[in-house]
């Protein structure tokens, strides 16, 4: 059984290495404006997932999709080396849409923000259709409050 923290460790040192590798080792011309942005590797330390995210069109995607996916055998050869490892790990490289996502969610809230003023400017100056406390409130009787609660009090 492998300890969390060491996998956790080994998942940032590989998402460093990589990222050196790509930096100063890989001279494909297909490879674009790439950034890592996280690596995970599994409890056993055979298979890592690396995740990027690629600055650009679909067409610098798909080529820089396509670099990776050529270089992956020297990558993982210069990452195995570097952790020490018996097994190198099997290097996957995922197109990390992050990007996408968060312009996703920019939206959805934006939409929120129109959806919120629009029901403020119709309730702007409306009242209430009922009363102002709608609720039923008991009277309390001066009779009951005079009278001790007890009747050893008397």
């Amino acid at each position: 059984m492998t300890d969390p923290a060491k996998v956790r460790r080994h998942a940032e040192r590989v998402r460093e290495l990589v990222a050196s590798v790509v930096r100063t080792q890989i001279k494909d011309p297909r490879l674009g404006m790439i950034t890592i942005t996280d690596a995970r590797i599994t409890a056993d330390l055979r298979d890592a997932t690396v995740f990027y995210t690629v600055l650009g069109d679909a067409a610098a995607q798909a080529g820089t999709a396509a670099a990776l996916d050529s270089a992956k055998g020297m990558v993982r050869s210069t990452v195995g080396k570097a952790l020490g490892l018996r097994h190198s790990p099997t290097l996957t490289f995922v197109h990390d849409n992050v990007q996408e996502h968060a312009k996703h969610l920019d939206d959805l809230l934006a939409q929120a923000r129109m959806a919120d003023a629009e029901v403020q400017r119709l309730a702007a100056g409306k009242a209430y259709a009922g009363d102002s406390n709608p609720y039923r409130e008991d009277e309390p009787d001066d009779e009951l409050a005079d009278e001790p609660a007890d009747e050893d009090e008397r």
